[in-house]
């Protein structure tokens, strides 16, 4: 049983949808293999653990593939300002304010399966895009522009373009045989889901520490999502304390400016990776979001740049039909390549600068930060720049992301 397709995506979660939504209404026929869906959403649930920060850029995106409204009818948190400090939050902090750039918000805190359930609504709804889920890969057969996809019901996909937008422990890279460079940080990342004393707040802030940042992520209602970085060691105890324990380690821990903890929700941990894949493309098959790159979290960039790689590549793909070039050459993939992959690198070392200035306790780096963090809140012009690039307005984007 072979079904032939232009475009064949493994992996239908946020960015490999997007770019299926992307595509939908061409001529390219695209099929989308996702394990499971998501469950049903229903407003009385309780958030989500995961979340993600969707800057502008992203917004623009997922306007532009018709699936907001279904991010917006769920449910959602605009923020509209953003504070960094370290040792004071009063005389040594950086406030960013949507106003300075003429915005009503910086960006929108989402739940990961509000964002694919818009998307998989939307996929659906197009004719062209053939969604199969439930669907195990069962094996890759990779050959230039005639790659098999075998699903584990004996069912076989061929597809002139192979996408590759299943994760860091993608199948597809490993079955095309592209290599990545990778590296632990010795740091893992603590998700608190909380019910806070505070109605829903507009801003988001993270505290610098040497073990790792201390964030709020603000959600609708008296919700919230505390990230809490710190050293493989002792996140591994603090999920081992029981509610009562770990909301005592919270107010501790956490500034003054979290407000009362009324309650817990739920609470779950991972480790932290960089990891960037030695070539983004091949002839015929193409990586997109965690496949291609991971970076570290602390500025909630990873879905943004993964949007970003979407709407590129969809956008490479349509110039490709209009100008008669086929779509799984190296001709094609390689200005997806060239263009996503330097801004990708330059995110992940922005990142990686801030993982090793801030993760220290040395007295004269830490007196160069506070200060630092002091005069970048107080330089209107640097503060918009930065502002500007955190909510994806910087850099050559892709047409839908503007």
């Amino acid at each position: 049983m072979q079904s032939c397709y232009d475009v064949v995506i493994v992996g239908g979660g946020m960015v490999g949808g997007a770019l299926a939504c992307a595509l939908g209404n061409t001529s390219l026929k695209v099929a989308v293999i996702e394990t499971q869906l998501p469950a049903a959403f229903d407003v009385t649930q309780d958030h989500d653990l995961r979340v993600s920060a969707l800057s502008i850029a992203s917004e623009n995106i997922l306007k532009s593939v018709g699936s907001w409204q279904g991010i917006i009818d769920r449910r959602s948190c605009p923020y509209r300002r953003m504070k960094v400090w370290e040792a004071s939050e009063e005389h040594a902090a950086t406030l960013f304010d949507s106003v300075k750039l003429k915005y009503d918000h910086l960006g929108h805190i989402v739940e990961n399966r509000v964002i694919q359930l818009a998307l998989i609504d939307q996929m659906k709804a197009l004719d062209n895009v053939d969604l199969i889920t439930p669907a195990k890969t069962h094996k890759i057969d990779y050959s230039p522009g005639f790659s098999i996809v075998e699903l584990d019901d004996g069912r076989q996909l061929v597809a002139r373009l192979l996408v590759a937008a299943d994760g860091g422990d993608s199948r597809v890279r490993q079955a095309v045989g592209i290599g990545v460079q990778k590296w632990d940080y010795e740091q893992h990342a603590l998700v608190a889901s909380v019910i806070t004393e505070d109605a829903q707040q507009d801003i988001t802030w993270q505290q610098f520490t040497p073990t790792g940042p201390l964030a709020f992520l603000p959600l609708s209602g008296h919700r919230a999502s505390l990230v809490w970085y710190n050293t493989p060691s002792e996140v591994k105890r603090l999920m081992r304390t029981t509610d009562e324990e770990f909301l005592a380690e919270l107010t501790h821990r956490f500034p003054a400016t979290l407000g009362n903890i009324e309650s817990l929700l739920g609470r779950g941990s991972f480790p932290l990776r960089r990891q960037h894949a030695q070539q983004y493309a091949k002839e015929g098959v193409v990586l997109v979001g965690d496949a291609a790159h991971m970076i570290h979290p602390l500025a909630g960039q990873g879905v943004n740049i993964g949007l970003l790689d979407a709407a590129a590549l969809a956008q490479t793909l349509m110039t490709a039909l209009e100008e008669g070039e086929d779509i799984s050459s190296m001709a094609v993939l390689s200005h997806y390549e060239k263009h996503r992959r330097r801004h990708n690198f330059i995110m992940m070392q922005a990142m990686d600068l801030f993982y090793r200035v801030f993760s220290n306790d040395l007295l004269p780096l830490k007196l160069l930060r506070n200060v630092g963090l002091g005069v970048a809140g107080k330089a209107s012009p640097l503060k918009n720049k930065v502002m500007a690039f955190a909510m994806g307005l910087e850099g050559d984007l892709p047409e839908i992301a503007k």
